[in-house]
């Protein structure tokens, strides 16, 4: 399993439904509100032959509200 990162803007007003929407899938490890530029922080294990782009884009980003996703991707440093 390998972790990745995934930010989210949501539509106006919509963040906490993004947020419910999101936590119903159980998917998600971690699930943070954020200030600044992005309302959303979450932290996702996906299995290491998983497709990230494929998966962000229909299991995360599809969720109604969502205006943008920005994906960090990690490596081990240490």
């Amino acid at each position: 399993m390998k972790p990745i990162f995934v930010q989210l803007r949501c539509k106006p007003g919509k963040t906490y439904e993004v947020a419910d929407a999101i936590y119903k899938t159980e998917l998600v490890s971690e699930l943070y509100s954020t200030s600044g530029e992005w309302d959303l922080l979450l932290k996702v294990y996906i299995s290491d032959e998983a497709e990230i782009g494929r998966f962000v884009n229909e299991k995360i980003a599809c969720i109604e509200g969502i205006e943008r996703s920005l994906t960090t991707i990690t490596f081990t440093a240490f």
